[in-house]
């Protein structure tokens, strides 16, 4: 069984999201993103005020519906992030259609996670542009990336 068949596995028995035949796409997908957001925030060890709630901002406001929702959320994405802890693990649960604007807004997302407290340290920068190329940007895409969500100018 390989690494993505088992957190789903896991997901599902220990999380209680659904059974594995009946899952919701959207729900794994969001799960996956709110995952590897939550991954950047916890990255460099420490889990700012500042992070922590640009994180639930951004899960409600594109994943999940209403607060309640966004924390569920983000616990569920949390302890799929404890279980892999490898982004490229994280990446691979996200559906293999996913289009390029979500996937450069996901980018975005994580640099606006990852400036959140105002530093981008040296793990969360090399973490998001790893990310960046495992989403398939090369660095100048990155980088526009990087002035988008770390400039506040999400896109939806």
């Amino acid at each position: 069984m390989s690494l993505i068949a088992r957190l789903r596995a896991y997901a599902v028995e220990a999380l209680g999201i659904g059974s594995p035949t009946g899952r919701d796409r959207t729900d794994d997908t969001h799960l996956a993103a709110t995952a590897l957001l939550v991954h950047v925030a916890r990255v460099d060890g420490i889990l700012a005020a500042s992070e922590s709630e640009r994180l639930a901002r951004l899960v409600e406001g594109h994943y999940a519906e209403g607060p309640a929702a966004a924390r569920a959320l983000i616990a569920r994405a949390t302890a799929v992030d404890i279980e892999t802890r490898d982004v490229a693990s994280l990446v691979e649960m996200l559906p293999h259609e996913a289009n390029r604007t979500e996937r450069e807004a996901l980018l975005a997302r994580a640099w606006s996670v990852a400036a959140a407290d105002g530093i981008v340290d040296e793990f969360e920068e090399a973490l998001v542009e790893r990310l960046g190329r495992l989403l398939g940007f090369d660095e100048s895409e990155i980088a526009a990336a990087r002035r988008s969500g770390a400039g506040g100018a999400l896109p939806q």
